[in-house]
Order: C-alpha cells, then sequence, then structure tokens
C-alpha cells in the first residue's frame, strides 16, 4: 500500500487501517508509561499546589515549581474505577469493571502513547537530560552535560539555549497504543501529542514560563541526544522553556551556518543505550507505523526554511448567513480546578440550557489560548491552519444548524440550517455517546491534504497534534462553563464533509468534540496528590 493511501483509509476508512481478524491482546498490553532502570533519580516535591491562581512570577527556575509544573502538564492524576454494562444484543447482559490511570489531557482509550523528556539547567539539579518518570513522579537522569550548541544546531540555530533554562521533548512510544488499534494508531499518536502539548503550554502560562514549539528539527539527532531506539520511539516536538519572552530566544528561520546533517551531529555524542521496561513480553511488528515515521524524519537543516503558507492553508473563507455572537472577554479560571473536573464523559451527557452567550465564550476562549509561538509561522504573520465548524441545537439564540466559527469577526456562519444529530449518531461506529443529548457537536478541521505541498508526510503528524492542541483549549474552555466533552474519532468524516461543504473549500474533518452537561458516572475516583 502507498503511503498517501495509507492516510487516506487512516482518515476516511478507519476499519481497513487493521486487519479484519486483529484482536489486542490485554494480556500482553503495555504500561501507560515508560520505566527506565538501574539509572540515578531525583525525587519531585508531592505536594502540588491546589490552585495555580496567584503565582508570582519567577526570578528564578527551582526545581520544586519544575516538578508541579511536568506534574499538571502530564502527571498521573487520579485513579478510576469505571463500571460499563456490556449488552449482548438481546442476551443476559454483564458488568465490566476498568481500572485506569487518569492524567490532564486526553488520550485515545486512556494508553498516553507520548512521553516527556526535559533538558534542564538549574541550580538545584546537575545540568543534563531527565525522563519524567510520570509514575513516580521523579526524574530519571539519563546524560549529564551543557547540551545548548547541540540541541540548537539540531534546531538548525533557531532557538538562542543560552536564554532558556530548558526544554521539553514531546516522545511517541509506537507499541503503547499498536497494540490495541493497530496501524489507526498512527493517527491517534499526533492527537495524543497535540492533546499533552496544549496541556503543557496552558500550564507553562501559569507558571510564568515562555515558550516555542518546534516541529521542524533533525529528528535522528535529537533522538540520539535522549537515546531513544527509533524503532521504537521518536521526538515528534520540542518546546524550550524560559523565563525570558519568546521574542527574544525564538526564531522560526536559522543562520547562515551552514547546512548539517543529523549523522554529522550524531558523530559529536557518543550513543547511549539504556535499560527501560513497559512490561509487553513481546510486541507484534508495526511496518506501516515505522515507514511512516521514516519519510517523516529530517535529514538536513535545509528542511527548516521559510514555509510557502500558501501550502500550508485550507482554511474555509466563504460562508452563508451570519449569526453575531455575543461580545465576551476571556474567561477568568483557576486551570487546576479545571482540569480536575475534566473527564470525558460516555453515556453520561445529559441535555441542558444552554445560550448564545455559552456557546460564543466557549468558541472565544478557545480560539483566543490557542496561538502560540512555533517554528511554522513567519514573523507577524500568526498562522490559522486549524478552524472549528459545529452542529448546533437547542441552543437559546442560535438557530439550529451547522456552522463554521469566525473566530476574526465573533461570528458563526451558516452552512446549512437543521437538526443534524441523527445522521451523526449513525456515524459513530462505537456508539458510546449519546449526541442527541449534546448542545454542541464541534469538529476540527484543516487542510485536506495536510499540508504535504509544503512538509511532505511530516504535514500529517503536524496537523494532527494542532488539532489536538485545539480540542485540549475546547475542553478546558467547556469545564470553565461547566460543560464536558469526549473527543472522537470513531465518526464518519465524510458525512461531516458534506454537511459543512468542505470538499470545494480542500478541508477535511479531523477529530469529532461533543460537548454538554452530564451527570456522575458510575465510577469511583481518588486524586493521586498530597
Amino acid at each position: 500500500m502507498s503511503l498517501k493511501s495509507f492516510l487516506h483509509k487512516l482518515h476516511y476508512d478507519p476499519d481497513h487501517s487493521r486487519p479484519p481478524d486483529f484482536e489486542p491482546d490485554w494480556n500482553n498490553a503495555p504500561l501507560g508509561y515508560k520505566l527506565y532502570r538501574g539509572l540515578p533519580t531525583f525525587a519531585l516535591s508531592s505536594e502540588v499546589p491546589l490552585t495555580l491562581e496567584g503565582r508570582s512570577v519567577p526570578v528564578r527556575p527551582e526545581i520544586r515549581d519544575i516538578g508541579h509544573f511536568l506534574w499538571y502538564a502530564y502527571g498521573l492524576a487520579q485513579m478510576c474505577q469505571s463500571v460499563f454494562y456490556m449488552d449482548y444484543g438481546g442476551l443476559e447482559g454483564g458488568t465490566s469493571v476498568v481500572h485506569s490511570f487518569r492524567r490532564f489531557a486526553p488520550s485515545g482509550g486512556s494508553l498516553y502513547p507520548s512521553e516527556l523528556y526535559v533538558y534542564l539547567k538549574t541550580d538545584d539539579l546537575p545540568i543534563g537530560i531527565y525522563h519524567y518518570d510520570t509514575a513516580h513522579h521523579r526524574l530519571v537522569q539519563l546524560r549529564l552535560g551543557d547540551f545548548d550548541a547541540y540541541l540548537a544546531r539540531g534546531l538548525g540555530d533557531r532557538c538562542d539555549l543560552s536564554a532558556c533554562f530548558g526544554a521539553v521533548f514531546v516522545s511517541t512510544v509506537f507499541w503503547k497504543n499498536f497494540f490495541k488499534y493497530n496501524n489507526f494508531s498512527y493517527r491517534l499518536q499526533g492527537l495524543d501529542a497535540g492533546a499533552l502539548i496544549g496541556q503543557l503550554l496552558e500550564t507553562a502560562k501559569r507558571f510564568g514560563y515562555h515558550t516555542g514549539v518546534y516541529f521542524r528539527f533533525l529528528d535522528r539527532a535529537v533522538n540520539h541526544l535522549l537515546g531513544l531506539a527509533e524503532q521504537e520511539e521518536s521526538v515528534y516536538a520540542i518546546i524550550p522553556l524560559s523565563l525570558q519572552p519568546a521574542s527574544g530566544w525564538f526564531s522560526s528561520s536559522g543562520t547562515e551556518a551552514g547546512v548539517l546533517t543529523s549523522r554529522q551531529l550524531c558523530e559529536v555524542l557518543p550513543a547511549i543505550r539504556h535499560e527501560s521496561y513497559i512490561r509487553s513480553l513481546q510486541s507484534i511488528e508495526f511496518p506501516m507505523l515505522l515507514r511512516m515515521n521514516e519519510v517523516s524524519l529530517m535529514e538536513t537543516t535545509q528542511s527548516f526554511g521559510p514555509l510557502d503558507t500558501a501550502n500550508i492553508g485550507g482554511m474555509m473563507t466563504g460562508g452563508g448567513e451570519r449569526v453575531a455572537l455575543p461580545r465576551t472577554q476571556r474567561l477568568s479560571f483557576d486551570l487546576a480546578s479545571v482540569v480536575r473536573k475534566r473527564y470525558s464523559p460516555h453515556l453520561d451527557f445529559v441535555f441542558g440550557t444552554v445560550d448564545a452567550y455559552q456557546a460564543a465564550a466557549l468558541l472565544h476562549e478557545a480560539t483566543s489560548s490557542f496561538p502560540y509561538t512555533n517554528d511554522l509561522d513567519t514573523a507577524g504573520e500568526p498562522g490559522k491552519r486549524v478552524s472549528i465548524y459545529g452542529c448546533l441545537y437547542g441552543i437559546e439564540g442560535i438557530p439550529d444548524g451547522a456552522y463554521r466559527y469566525d473566530a476574526l469577526a465573533h461570528e458563526l456562519r451558516l452552512i446549512h440550517a437543521g437538526d443534524y444529530r441523527m445522521l451523526l449518531q449513525q456515524g459513530i461506529a462505537i456508539g458510546n455517546v449519546n449526541l442527541f443529548q449534546t448542545p454542541f457537536c464541534l469538529h476540527v478541521a484543516a487542510d485536506r491534504n495536510h499540508y504535504a505541498d509544503a512538509l511532505g508526510f511530516r504535514g500529517y503528524r503536524i496537523q494532527q497534534m494542532e488539532a489536538g492542541m485545539l480540542v485540549q483549549r475546547l475542553l478546558i474552555a467547556g469545564v470553565a462553563l461547566g460543560l464536558n466533552g469526549h473527543p472522537l474519532l470513531s465518526f464518519n468524516p465524510a458525512d461531516c464533509d458534506k454537511i459543512y461543504k468542505m470538499e470545494a473549500e480542500g478541508v477535511t474533518s479531523l477529530i469529532q468534540v461533543p460537548l454538554g452537561a452530564c451527570r456522575p458516572s458510575s465510577r469511583l475516583e481518588g486524586g493521586l496528590y498530597s
């Protein structure tokens, strides 16, 4: 199968992205976190603050605050025991009890394929590369040394690392969700990484950290720095951390230092390999994931040149009748309190009264919080690569229909009037969410060609990450307004594209997010913090 066909089926025909006889082996399931063995560890403070409001601007980076930052970004937050009723088509049903560890960012199947690594330069920790051990809330030392020059070269000399106190690396461990979803995991991995990045950026703001996201870097050299086996895991994004505004140290265009390759940079450092454990006794092969990762790698700094924004767009510009939304201010809320309340309801949605002001606040907050410093946008030209569409029903002051949200004008553009809940419900393959109980069924959409003209196959995973970042902003804004959302990939994007007339505009639906009020679910939960 060609890689283009693989991505097409992944999006429009996901049932054919895995063998028909494939069944996950739950006895061989991996852990949701990676564990290193036999390496120095540094415990992080478990006395995490229960509020992130009113924090003072830090004068210098301290490991206590960095530990709290990592916990709110990707730490184990809750232990849950959920009970699901199993319907066997008229036969006597039964119940299934599921135990899981929750984090503040959503993950497909709660499998958390991403891992966090950090490069830190602080006074209270040896300078070097660390793995964030989520299971024990500690740092595991992987490599000691000052790697400012190495990492800067790996980023194409587009970042002044001397002005940063560190950097976060978001990686993907391929097996961690391939065991359940087979090749469909490739789509999930980008979205999961994006949701994590979205949570990480929002958390950084509360700690006074300035950030920027690099999607383009010398992959092999960065994986070499961290000691990752590329047949198992690869870095998807790098986020430097600084106490200084990003305008002073972040750049999307490099210097004239000359062309550098991954192989040349790898020769600067000796290779490291550390023993790690994820519980699975064996893993089956995933050649398509490795092929996609291979063709997405960037081997030379020539790849970091300016992008043709005309080939990285895909945002719909047309639209029908305009529906003005009430003017709203940015929401004021405590992120710590909001993310503790967030979860993904299944059949727990209950239809409640929602008005135009709540709809306006939801959309305005999600899109206003989304802009971030990155290496895709040219200076002064923030990208508009992902956008929000939605089928709205029963919202006071807004007629039922399918809309596109115009963030610049803060208004809805009517595409089709009417109630689309039945069509959308029929498109959910699993049937684990009742869309008749949700006033919002939102869709994050972007370029149908996945930025391939400008970024090749790497554009696909970047697009999925940006979609995941926007979804996390929607979920946070929703909870702040008393709503919860359940990101779904088990929907029919072809039907959604027709509803919104997307094909003619060159865009497609990437992920579906029903939002609404919900009743308490049948589960036990406890917070994993002191």
